[in-house]
């Protein structure tokens, strides 16, 4: 910057008719900066931009909190939900000035890339708000490292076949595999031995085969092996989870799903500009394409039915259509079961919700069967909600007794629920008080004290309404004509047992 005494002198030798390359020459400055001085006459110009942006603190830092301070994140709440168009750097401009920080974490070292020849495959876990609970998950995520392709699923738990799952997934949506995939030294693809002396397990080799590539572990302590998924997993941190929120699982897989194969496969990369279709669709030629068809993972399960038809999966009961109770066979795929009897396809069924469990199913085409299956679980909230709400002292009463207990706490329940039910409301709360005080949580004593209250005069039976008009009802006044019950069987079975 030109300091003002300067710009001055520019100017006044300018007018006492001193040549642009003169002034140039003795005071050290370029024959541009020279004119535009003279044309500013020596003054100082305004640089305040008529086309600022303002943006409300107010709204910065509640979007800077909602996002967890991912600048990357809140760039694209301002311009797609807030309809504020600013620039990157002008908003980390912003950001800093007002001391809201930094970025957190340091970018993953990167390596060169060779069109085809690799993608890479890694898990991270993560705790999440699900709803309204705190909720452990798994996330998966596949990069192709030429094209920056990503593929994003989570996973209350990952197993091997879940990951066979995933890659199904994957590469069938992308329709294209690298030549080689590199992963971590997990046991769920290696056998024994690391980095280039491990031995990849003989199923997931021969699965890895009908989709063109290979498995290919790097050694210990070299992560940055595949850095490019490292920094996948970063910016899911940074911009996909911040500012956010998940109904429940499918709605967490279905905006991951949006993000990485709609949002991130068309934005630009930083410092190269690549944009991920783009380059996907040149490295198509050198990329192995998938067969028409590949077969889907599936486990094969053993199941029995009980005697009104059903088949238990996963905490929920599949009806089998028929009247035969034999074993069936259960084919579980990655969304959905098949059950099949000596190669016969009886039914298939779409997996439920995350979550759901001890809930009966049955084929589409099918009426409602009548029966519930033999070993569904009858819960006891409703009946616990209902005495909670009796009276405080059954509440601390159930606060305590409940407490140590298991799976006993549903019998325990209901048999206090069906003494609700048989005694009136004053006498069992006098019962429930007293077995608090004495730490009683026997059912059969609990039913003794209400008996002893009774005969210690602590309870008064109430008086019954009966209403006098019973007489002219219309049931009463046809039953009257009706023929008088025969009791003399019963006065026979008196005969019998004297003579005995």
């Amino acid at each position: 910057m030109i300091d003002p005494e300067k710009r001055k002198a520019i100017y006044v030798l300018h007018k006492e008719g001193m040549e642009i390359r003169d002034i140039s020459r003795r005071l050290e400055v370029s024959r541009n900066t020279v004119r535009a001085i003279i044309e500013q006459k020596g003054e100082i110009p305004d640089s305040t931009r008529k086309d600022k942006i303002d943006i409300d603190p107010e709204l910065l830092h509640r979007l800077y909190d909602e996002c967890d301070g991912w600048a990357q994140r809140i760039h694209e709440k301002l311009t797609e939900e807030e309809r504020i168009k600013i620039g990157y750097s002008t908003l980390t401009d912003i950001i800093r000035e007002l001391g809201l920080g930094q970025s957190k974490n340091q970018r993953s070292e990167q390596v060169p890339d060779v069109p085809g020849a690799e993608m890479q495959h890694d898990t991270s876990p993560y705790t999440l708000k699900i709803g309204d609970r705190r909720v452990k998950v798994v996330g998966s995520l596949l990069y192709f490292r030429y094209s920056k392709l990503r593929y994003l699923i989570f996973y209350r738990s990952f197993n091997r076949f879940k990951m066979k799952c995933f890659f199904h997934e994957a590469l069938t949506f992308w329709g294209y595999s690298a030549e080689d995939c590199i992963i971590d030294n997990t046991n769920l693809a290696r056998l024994r031995g690391t980095g280039k002396n491990a031995v990849i397990v003989p199923e997931m080799e021969q699965f890895a085969r009908q989709y063109g590539f290979t498995f290919v572990c790097h050694e210990i302590g070299h992560a940055n092996r595949k850095a490019g998924n490292e920094r996948g997993f970063y910016t899911v941190e940074t911009n996909f989870f911040p500012g956010r929120t998940f109904e429940n699982l499918e709605d967490l897989n279905q905006q991951a799903l949006e993000w990485a194969t709609n949002r991130m496969v068309n934005r630009p990369v930083s410092k190269t500009g690549l944009i991920p279709a783009k380059a996907f669709e040149y490295e198509k030629s050198y990329l192995t394409k998938l067969p028409p068809y590949v077969t889907p993972p599936y486990l094969v399960l053993k199941r029995g039915t009980d005697q009104y038809g059903y088949a238990l999966f996963d905490g929920n009961f599949y009806w089998v259509p028929g009247t035969k109770r034999f074993d069936v066979k259960v084919l579980q795929y990655n969304h959905h079961i098949q059950i099949y009897h000596k190669r016969k396809l009886l039914a298939q069924f779409e997996l439920p919700p995350d979550g759901v469990k001890n809930e009966k199913f049955y084929p589409e085409g099918y009426p409602p069967p009548p029966n519930q299956p033999k070993y569904r679980k009858k819960p006891t909230a409703q009946e616990e909600k209902k005495l909670r709400a009796v009276a405080e002292a059954v509440d601390a009463y159930l606060d305590f007794a409940l407490k140590p207990m298991g799976r006993e706490k549903h019998r325990f329940i209901r048999g206090l629920y069906g003494l609700y039910q048989k005694i009136a409301l004053p006498l069992l709360i006098k019962t429930i008080k007293r077995a608090l005080k004495y730490r009683i949580t026997d059912m059969e004593t609990i039913e003794r004290i209400a008996i002893l209250l009774m005969r210690d005069g602590n309870y008064e039976m109430p008086s019954v309404q009966i209403n006098q008009d019973f007489q002219q009802r219309e049931s009463y006044l046809e039953g009257r004509f009706s023929d008088d019950v025969d009791l003399s069987i019963y006065d026979n079975m008196m005969e019998d047992e004297e003579d005995g």
